[in-house]
């Protein structure tokens, strides 16, 4: 008579391993979100990283250093006047003179490290905005400049050219123009244009550049 398998006992075994006792019905996938976990919590584990410092890095203060530095040159080449117009710590200024009278190359290098330094502690925009002001007017001044040899020569060479001057600026003294450009164009006979320099080629150019300048 045949012998009957013995019945199930919720124990399987497995042939070469462990019985599977059901203890641990953690999945694949849990264990991997348990090992992921393990490397997050460990990513902050080092106390010499500090997410949440923002502080700038050594480069980018480099940067803002020669930045302020270059600003300060830009301030020694404005006039007195309008360096005088500024706020500024007396220390800075002091020191922005003294670099202004320093003659040799490392003595300037040296006065413009300071420089940089207490820049840190000066209105920064109101300095940028002073410099670009100085710049602006001086390309007006240099625009004016080469208006004003071409209106010279115009007046000189072509009669039209009085009339278009005078449609463009209605507020000149009509007679000292007339008076300048005849004197002017009496100078120039026999003369080549670059050899024209005589006193009143001067006083034309004189009396057209501030009415450009102002216009």
């Amino acid at each position: 008579m045949s012998r009957r398998a013995a019945p199930h006992r919720g124990t399987d075994v497995h042939y070469g391993g462990e019985p599977d006792t059901g203890a641990d019905s953690r999945t694949v996938a849990d264990a991997g979100a348990d090992a992921d976990a393990g490397v997050d919590a460990g990513a902050n584990n080092d106390p010499a990283v500090d997410p949440f410092d923002i502080r700038p890095s050594k480069t980018r203060l480099k940067q803002k250093s020669h930045a302020l530095q270059a600003l300060g040159v830009q301030l020694t080449e404005l006039s007195d006047e309008r360096l005088d117009r500024l706020e500024m710590p007396d220390s800075l200024r002091d020191a922005l003179e003294t670099y202004r009278r320093t003659k040799s190359f490392e003595g300037k290098r040296r006065q413009l490290q300071y420089v940089g330094k207490l820049m840190h502690n000066a209105d920064e925009a109101a300095m940028r905005e002073a410099v670009a002001e100085a710049t602006i007017g001086s390309a007006q001044n240099t625009l004016a400049l080469h208006q004003a040899e071409q209106w010279r020569l115009a007046l000189i060479t072509d009669d039209e050219a009085m009339t278009r001057w005078l449609h463009e600026h209605p507020a000149t003294d009509t007679q000292q123009l007339r008076s300048l450009v005849r004197a002017a164009r009496r100078d120039s006979v026999g003369l080549k244009a670059e050899d024209r320099q005589p006193r009143s080629y001067r006083e034309l150019f004189q009396f057209l550049r501030p009415l450009l300048a102002s216009s």
